[in-house]
């Protein structure tokens, strides 16, 4: 369910609680009309109206978290969508030990990850694995895609 429509419902049984309490209070005040015999000065008076302001705090507690939920915006879900196919058998004839252990450690993460996950498992920096990525980017081995501030390196195949 979206956010706008909880909130609405939020709203919806906030109102119905703000009239059963009203409706409540007088059937309360009608009560002790009849049956307090010390008047208007009566100490039930003073305990209908705590236990009406406490009622309607809580109502509107409740009234203000469905307006919170109408006006909120749900957070934008990122979605990842793997394809599937048939992968060819990558040809690594002609690499070096470096890029070899680079595929082998994509291929190890089906096929994808980020740049900076990689230098992180390789324990190189940057411009090293720049480097070693534009080596493989132009065998066609693998194709990066940026994603914010983010590279991820697919393998091709």
């Amino acid at each position: 369910m979206e956010n706008k429509n909880v909130g609405l419902m939020i709203i919806g049984i906030a109102i119905v609680m703000i009239i059963i309490i009203f409706i409540f209070n007088s059937a309360l005040k009608d009560i002790v009309g009849q049956t307090c015999t010390h008047g208007p000065s009566c100490t039930m008076y003073d305990t209908i109206k705590t236990q009406t302001g406490l009622s309607l705090a809580i109502a509107g507690i409740i009234l203000i978290v469905g307006i919170f939920m109408l006006f909120n915006k749900p957070r934008e879900k990122i979605v990842v969508k793997k394809i599937k196919e048939k992968k060819k058998k990558l040809n690594l004839e002609g690499l070096d030990k470096k890029e070899k252990n680079v595929i082998k450690i994509i291929q190890d993460e089906n096929g994808t990850m980020f740049q900076a996950e990689l230098m992180e498992k390789l324990g190189i920096g940057k411009v090293g694995l720049t480097r070693l990525l534009d080596k493989l980017e132009a065998k066609q081995l693998i194709e990066r895609k940026r994603r914010g501030m983010n590279n991820i390196i697919v393998l091709r195949g």
